[in-house]
């Protein structure tokens, strides 16, 4: 059983965050980000703003988009790891600004950037089981990392942005979905969070992220397509997780695949982790660069170490 996307929405901060800006209060520049990373700007919450409000303000959007009724969706599921709360989820805080039903379970996924691809997944197993009441699934990717960035650490400040990326789902015969996850335990390379104020902030490694993600996403998007049966001149567009530029440039020369192929939007939005992929895919459709009919690849990577792609037709 295949998987269709309805509709899908985006949300963004209100505060626009340039590397110019950046460079005000602290040792960067423009030209040194860009060059290493390909981002330009990105946006982050602003006094008020937060994790539940950008969410509903996507969903919502989705949901309108896909003229359903919210009271015909049978699941909420956010892919987050910086909710407004420990608990609440923040499912289940958008579950009660939506008043989707009460017979909707709601819940949150961390599987850090490769979240949303692990919740189309989990929707799509929980929609085939038949045991919820609404035939629609509301999947949303939504993250304000600004809240765990170190100021004073230049490797990491500079790389992450705030956003929300939603999508109504619905089961469909007619539209194919294979889904490939994986994850190796190495909580050194990138972490955040954790329960002591030296651990409060993102800390990654760098280097050992490239050679990660360098080596894991060619190889995840060789193993989605031979499991999908078809070649990557079959697929329209390959979106991969919006994590660094040069990550990107790389998976396209170890492919051998044309560049033109692979969708970048991360010199406006930096690194949203779990809401990047999401985010993409609304840009796209709401640019018409994505048809009916289109076979589009989404791989990501993500701390824990996670990874995951899903091959979607729409």
């Amino acid at each position: 059983m295949g998987l269709k996307i309805l509709a899908t929405g985006r949300a963004l901060p209100s505060r626009l965050v340039t590397n110019d800006d950046l460079a005000q209060v602290m040792e960067t520049s423009d030209e040194w980000i860009a060059s290493r990373t390909g981002i330009r700007q990105r946006y982050f919450c602003g006094e008020g703003e937060g994790n539940t409000a950008l969410a509903v303000s996507a969903c919502r959007r989705a949901i309108a988009r896909a003229g359903i009724d919210p009271a015909e969706i049978g699941l909420c599921l956010a892919a987050t790891f910086t909710p407004d709360h420990a608990s609440p989820s923040l499912a289940c805080e958008v579950h009660g600004a939506l008043g989707l039903p009460e017979s909707t379970p709601a819940f949150d996924i961390n599987a850090a950037c490769t979240g949303f691809l692990a919740a189309l997944e989990t929707a799509r197993c929980l929609l085939a089981g038949g045991n919820l009441r609404g035939k629609y699934a509301l999947v949303f990717g939504s993250e304000v990392i600004s809240r765990v960035l170190d100021p004073a650490d230049r490797s990491t400040a500079v790389l992450f942005g705030d956003g929300t990326g939603a999508a109504v789902v619905t089961l469909s015969k007619q539209h194919p979905f294979v889904s490939l996850l994986g994850a190796r335990g190495d909580a050194e390379i990138l972490r955040a969070g954790g329960s002591s104020q030296a651990d409060r902030y993102v800390r990654m490694e760098g280097k050992a992220v490239f050679r990660f993600a360098t080596q894991i996403v060619p190889a995840c998007i060789d193993q989605l397509l031979e499991r999908a049966g078809c070649g990557l001149d079959e697929v329209d567009w390959v979106v991969c997780h919006q994590a660094n530029g040069r990550i990107i440039d790389h998976v396209v020369r170890k492919l051998g695949a044309p560049e033109e192929k692979f969708y970048k939007n991360i010199h406006r939005y930096a690194n949203t982790s779990a809401a990047s992929i999401p985010i993409a895919l609304d840009e796209m459709c709401e640019n018409g660069l994505i048809r009916t009919g289109q076979r589009v690849l989404c791989v990501g990577f993500g701390a824990g170490l996670t990874w995951g792609g899903a091959l979607l037709t729409f």
